[in-house]
């Protein structure tokens, strides 16, 4: 069973389909929206980055767009949001479709230890990914403003202090603050990636996936610990099934496909863009 709506006229259609797909972009979307801030930088940081020249950069790209084609766009959108369970998304919701009490009692343990181990990453990923996004988002002011730089982590603080509190409004109310502030965000790194890929229009190139073959055939291993820096692009993907419960699969879709994937792929080709003109 699903949370999809049964009849055609009963699932949201217009207005409410944008007003709840603009919500979903404060809920959902916020985390793998502010990957930008954080992850290309780290793939040409020493001393695991790799140098900063055009085949390298396009090859990073290419990555950073594949995987957020194979990863969100066809493993969850496609794929994971099948597997609900009446509606609801997220580890435990999976494990119970597995149905425990079907198996063997040792197989039966190891899939409640799976359970369990996928709630503690759950967890891990909960405490990690909001101090690592609101950091990113903070650095910038060490760098418009170096004498604010020791202000950095106290600003974050009481960032951080301030989201977890307003938690408590639920769903509903987060989405309906975060999501227009949201969706500004990402028309506006739309706009700049618009802008460093008319500058650089060589920097289209990234999105043939040759590039990322040859960025692993150029550096073997090196390029497996490239790609796992790259993983931080899709840091906050596992939210569009674990949320789908709150907004339903047409939502979630419409937001990733008309908005959140067209700005992230701008933006990030922005960046290259940005290297390959001026890679200091």
């Amino acid at each position: 069973m699903t949370n999809e709506p049964t009849s055609e006229e009963s699932a949201p259609r217009g207005k409410a389909l944008a007003a709840l797909a603009i919500s979903a972009l404060g809920v959902v979307y916020g985390d793998i929206g502010t990957s930008p801030l954080y992850a290309i930088k780290e793939a040409f940081h020493e001393p695991y980055g790799v140098p900063l020249t055009t085949p390298n950069v396009l090859g990073v790209l290419s990555l950073v767009f594949w995987s957020l084609t194979f990863i969100i766009s066809f493993k969850y959108l496609i794929l994971m949001v099948r597997a609900d369970n009446r509606g609801e998304g997220g580890v435990l919701a999976l494990l119970a479709l597995l149905r425990p009490h079907r198996y063997s009692t040792r197989r039966r343990w190891l899939l409640i230890m799976g359970g369990v181990f996928g709630a503690a990453f759950l967890y891990g990923d909960g405490v990690i990914t909001p101090a690592i996004s609101v950091l990113g988002a903070m650095e910038g002011l060490s760098v418009a403003a170096p004498a604010l730089g020791s202000w950095v982590v106290p600003i974050a603080l009481v960032i951080l202090v301030g989201l977890f509190a307003f938690q408590s409004r639920g769903t509903a109310g987060v989405g309906a603050v975060f999501g227009p502030v949201t969706l500004v965000w990402f028309i506006c790194i739309s706009l700049l990636g618009i802008g460093g890929i008319v500058r650089e229009p060589a920097v289209l190139l990234a999105l043939n996936p040759w590039h990322a073959l040859a960025f692993f055939l150029n550096h073997g291993l090196r390029g497996v610990i490239i790609l796992a820096v790259v993983v931080l692009v899709v840091t906050g993907g596992e939210a569009l099934y674990a949320d789908m419960g709150h907004f339903g699969k047409r939502t979630i879709r419409l937001a990733w496909l008309a908005v959140v994937l067209p700005a992230l792929v701008l933006y990030y080709l922005r960046h290259g863009a940005l290297l390959l003109a001026d890679p200091s």
